[in-house]
């Protein structure tokens, strides 16, 4: 909390700097004027109101830029002084407001505002890692001191950063130099201070505060560089043909600067430097010898130098190329080694050797083939020149290819040849395969830095006298040795990327080589190059199709194929199945039929994947067999139908023929029209069919009452219209199905009826008691019969004629066959018979006979015996 002593400290101060603020100008004054604030940090202003007593501290309000600041933040010192805390935040710049909120009254309302500006900023951070650096200019250290450092912590648009470099010569005299940047220059005046301790540091500072590095204390040799060493030649000596003689002179004089110096080389064309050690050459020396070097090979040299003490100085920049070749020498042991190409029994066997070499001048090799089961052969045996080509630069040199069967074992032996002599033997010894030593156990290769690193273990029980490596790719072999003891091994010869080395470690037991043991690397893998094309075998199914595919190449790969990845779409839906990466075939299952499918496969590996084109095809309707199948068991089921429906109409023909073909009387075998007295009698022949649907009454001619008593008029009436309806239809066909209680009501029933009858004929007549006509009338009792016919068959034409129905019975009756006719006593006793069976039957009035249901009968009473002629 500020005091009001504080505050009125801080008027008067206000008052003192900026007299234009007066009482006719503003009356709202913010103590502090223009502070710099430090981001991060809570800063507090105060709002004075001066000269006026209308407006009291309770009506100021504050506002930052636009917002208004909430009340919460608000101290009230007095009637007159209102302090704001807030946060400051940001690097843009900001106004902080003093305002009134109360209506004023006759004062002017721009006196009751008053604002600051917020200028924001950072602490200057702590310089670090502060060096300085004095470089040697012809044969002395030049005057001018170059120091850089590293900027610490941030800083604002408004409240920026100086850095003053700092150096102090021995308390006699100081240098300073102030800068924005991170780096600086101080000359010296006169020369270098050579010998003497130097104090260095840099000061940072802004508004808002000075900070200081750490201060360095050293002699001011040890921030010298020199130029490197000159005059830097190499000799070599004829009788000393691995070794070469460095000379060079001091850059400076010992007086200023006593030197250390730095010797590296390595073989022409070649970027793998090997440095001497540093305590060979931690002295002040001019010369030196390198050793160990290849005959006859072309080194670079080059050298530098700091200050001899440790800690002191900077090395310089190393010396220019000197250049020269080692004298020649008798040639190394040549590195023999052997690529067999396995065959049927019969191997191919090539001889092959590194070189020549650059360095020794290889004029020839000398070879020796020995076979190990002719002893006496290899004792004459004399050696094979081979003279080398110049202008082969393959990696190798071949110098032997022979045939070599499983069972056979042969011993080479290889010399090297150039103008100085005969290098040392090599030998190598090809023994049986089945008596080949067993290989390395456990080997593993990875990459490793990028290298290949190999890791085995030796085999059980035996000596191994050195370890081969060898890594092929494609046509290209390539191999190095290791010693006895070696467990672990990096490939050291270039290896590329994504390419796939077959590398193989052969033990070597004092010549004889082992089995190998083999594995596959990659340097780097990648996504393979392309993916293998996708195609159908065979036809596809209805349901399901296999795709095979072809591997790809090996050079196409640029990796090990984890899986393979099958992708089908069929409309909408895409699914896949994954195999393994050895399968080359895939079934798809549960397809749709006749729907088109589009596939393609996906090869992948742990570093990516990559897409073969799509291969379409489409689904059949019908599985093979399928629609034959349905065929058959159609035509199978058809034909069952077919004898079903055959058997059926052959046990059920009646049944069939009554339904579908009903039996309709024949008018032309009826002679019901014979029976009317209304025609003439003619000879029938006497037809075994009889009269159908015909209900014969014998009728008492004595009984009157039975027919003409009860109602004798309107039988009249009613025999009438029958009569008339037989005459103007003749005989019509009958229906056995017809009732007779439509035949006899058409008048008494009323118009129903009438429709009725126009629709069904029905027909009747009265045949005489006096016996059929035909026949010879007999003794009985004189009776005449009613003949009733209950056919629906429409008229017929010659029913309209009856001259043409009886000429057409006539030449029927004449096709039948005659029987034997039957005496007269027989013809009465059957007769009687008939008569008795027919009594039921009598005819009654037609009122009855409208009620009652008469029986059905399908057919005519048949007669018994055939006509006479009257």
């Amino acid at each position: 909390m500020v005091s009001v002593e504080a505050l009125r400290l801080l008027l008067f101060a206000y008052i003192a700097f900026a007299p234009h603020a007066g009482a006719d100008d503003h009356h709202l004054v913010i103590v502090p004027q223009s502070p710099n604030l430090e981001i991060g940090t809570n800063f507090t202003a105060t709002c004075v109101i001066l000269n006026s007593t209308e407006v009291s501290a309770d009506d100021l309000y504050w506002k930052l830029s636009e917002n208004i600041v909430p009340k919460e933040q608000y101290t009230k010192i007095n009637k007159t002084a209102l302090n704001v805390t807030v946060l400051v935040t940001g690097e843009k710049l900001e106004w902080l407001y003093c305002l009134c909120k109360r209506d004023v009254g006759s004062l002017e309302k721009g006196t009751f505002i008053h604002g600051i500006a917020l200028k924001k900023g950072y602490r200057p951070g702590k310089p670090e890692n502060l060096s300085c650096m004095a470089v040697q200019e012809k044969h002395f250290i030049s005057n001018a001191f170059r120091c850089q450092w590293d900027a610490v912590g941030q800083q604002s648009r408004d409240v920026s950063t100086l850095y003053q470099l700092n150096v102090d010569v021995t308390k006699i005299r100081a240098y300073n130099v102030t800068t924005r940047e991170k780096h600086a220059q101080v000359d010296f005046v006169d020369s270098f201070p050579n010998h003497v301790i130097l104090e260095v540091w840099v000061e940072a500072h802004n508004k808002l505060g000075t900070i200081h590095s750490e201060h360095l204390y050293k002699y001011a040799d040890s921030f010298v560089k020199t130029n490197p060493p000159s005059n830097v030649q190499v000799t070599s000596e004829k009788s000393f043909t691995t070794s070469l003689l460095i000379n060079w002179t001091h850059p400076i004089a010992n007086v200023f600067l006593k030197l250390m110096y730095q010797i590296r080389y390595c073989q022409n064309g070649s970027q793998n430097w090997t440095y001497v050690p540093r305590d060979d050459t931690a002295r002040d020396i001019q010369s030196f010898r390198l050793q160990n070097l290849n005959p006859y090979t072309v080194y670079v040299v080059q050298v530098c130098c700091k200050n001899h003490k440790k800690g002191y100085g900077y090395w310089s920049d190393w010396s220019t190329n000197a250049t020269k070749r080692t004298p020649e020498d008798i040639p190394n042991k040549p590195d023999l080694w052997r690529i067999i190409a396995e065959g049927d029994g019969i191997n191919q066997v090539q001889f092959i050797c590194k070189g020549p070499l650059t360095n020794e001048r290889i004029t020839r090799f000398n070879i020796k083939v020995q076979d190990q089961r002719d002893k006496l052969k290899n004792g004459s045996l004399a050696p094979e020149s081979i003279p080398i080509n110049r202008s082969d630069s393959g990696p190798f040199t071949v110098l032997k290819q022979i045939r070599l069967a499983d069972r056979e074992s042969v011993k080479v032996f290889v010399t090297a040849v150039n103008s100085v002599g005969i290098s040392a033997e090599e030998s190598l010894v090809i023994t049986e395969k089945a008596c080949e030593p067993p290989p390395v156990r456990e080997l593993r290769v990875r990459p490793d830095g990028g290298r290949l690193r190999l890791d085995w273990k030796p085999p059980h029980g035996t000596a191994v006298s050195e370890y081969v490596v060898e890594w092929i790719s494609g046509d290209n072999t390539d191999w190095q040795r290791e010693s006895r003891g070696t467990r672990h091994a990096t490939i050291k010869g270039p290896l590329e990327k994504f390419v796939c080395y077959n590398v193989s470690v052969y033990p070597i037991y004092s010549g004889r080589v082992g089995k190998p043991a083999t594995r596959a690397a990659y340097l780097e893998q990648g996504a393979p190059l392309e993916a293998p094309d996708v195609r159908l075998k065979g036809k596809p199914g209805h349901n399901e199709a296999e795709l095979v595919w072809m591997e790809v190449p090996q050079t196409r790969l640029r990796g090990f194929i984890t899986n393979y990845t099958v992708f089908y779409k069929g409309g909408t839906e895409t699914r896949e199945i994954t195999v393994p990466a050895d399968s080359t075939s895939c079934t798809l299952k549960s397809l749709r039929r006749n729907t088109k499918y589009d596939t393609w496969i996906q090869a992948s590996t742990i570093n990516g994947s990559t897409n073969s084109s799509k291969h379409s095809f489409t689904t059949l309707i019908y599985a093979p067999g399928e629609m034959e199948g349905i065929v058959v068991g159609v035509s199978f089921g058809f034909l069952f139908l077919i004898i079903v429906t055959m058997l059926f109409c052959v046990y059920k023909k009646d049944v069939i023929k009554e339904n579908i073909w009903p039996r309709i009387p024949n008018p032309l075998e009826s002679t019901i029209g014979n029976w009317s007295p209304d025609y003439p009698l003619k000879v029938e022949t006497p037809k075994d069919n009889g009269l159908c649907g015909v209900s014969l009454l014998d009728v008492e001619v004595g009984d009157g009452k039975c027919m003409f008593e009860e109602d004798k008029a309107s039988l009249a009436l009613k025999k009438d219209k029958y009569l008339s309806e037989e005459h103007s239809s003749g005989i019509g066909g009958s229906s056995c199905m017809s009732s007779p209680r439509q035949s006899v009501s058409d008048s008494d029933e009323g118009g129903d009826m009438a429709d009725t009858t126009a629709s069904t004929v029905q027909y009747s007549s009265v045949v005489a008691s006096n016996g059929y006509k035909g026949q010879t009338p007999n003794t009985q009792p004189k009776q005449a019969v009613f003949s009733r016919s209950e056919s629906t068959q429409p008229l017929l034409d010659s029913e309209e004629n009856p001259d043409t129905l009886l000429q057409e019975c006539s030449r029927q009756s004449q096709r039948v066959p005659r029987g034997p006719r039957p005496t007269h006593t027989q013809r009465n006793g059957d007769i009687m018979e008939q008569q008795e069976e027919l009594e039921p039957l009598d005819f009654c009035s037609l009122e009855e006979d409208c009620e009652q249901v008469t029986p059905t009968d399908s057919s005519y009473m048949p007669q018994l015996v055939g006509y006479r002629p009257q």
